[in-house]
């Protein structure tokens, strides 16, 4: 069945998708979707990373639900920075964040979960994994950022892919 089907959610995902996006299920349209949906993931199958060891579901389940609610809270204080830069600027600055992350799936759940909240606009892995450089739009305590961060985000992984 792997053989013919390397990812078969995503097979899926993809017939479903091809039928959605043309409204119809004609035959050929059929036909094609399923072409697209066997040939796709076998063809690109290295290109795949080897799945990440996943450990403590509920802990992913709790991360998910904090960085929803960061990112709410985060797009409101980035809205309520800019309606009153005129008489406060914002506190722009570049933070350091020194890593205990090495897994290369937790490496990249931690650049998603950066990537969408707001007010971090830019941030640049160290080439030897150890550190962490993030735009901040506005900063109070450096220390108090670093320790969220650290305690919101990279801990949650670590448990996660550990």
């Amino acid at each position: 069945m792997k053989r013919w089907l390397p990812a078969p959610w995503l097979s899926l995902g993809i017939f479903g998708g091809w039928l959605l996006l043309n409204q119809s299920l004609a035959a050929g349209q059929v036909l094609l979707a399923a072409l697209v949906a066997v040939g796709a993931p076998w063809l690109l199958s290295s290109l795949r990373p080897a799945p990440g060891p996943m450990r403590h579901w509920g802990v992913l389940l709790m991360l998910i639900l904090r960085v929803g609610r960061d990112v709410v809270r985060s797009a409101l204080d980035v809205a309520f920075g800019v309606l009153r830069a005129r008489r406060r600027a914002p506190r722009s600055a570049f933070v350091t964040v020194p890593l205990d992350l090495h897994d290369p799936h937790a490496l990249a759940a931690l650049a998603i979960i950066t990537a969408v909240v707001p007010g971090t606009v830019w941030s640049e892995l160290a080439p030897d994994h150890s550190a962490l450089l993030l735009h901040v739009f506005d900063l109070d305590d450096e220390a108090a950022f670093i320790a969220h961060f650290k305690q919101a985000y990279e801990r949650p992984l670590l448990e996660i892919f550990g």
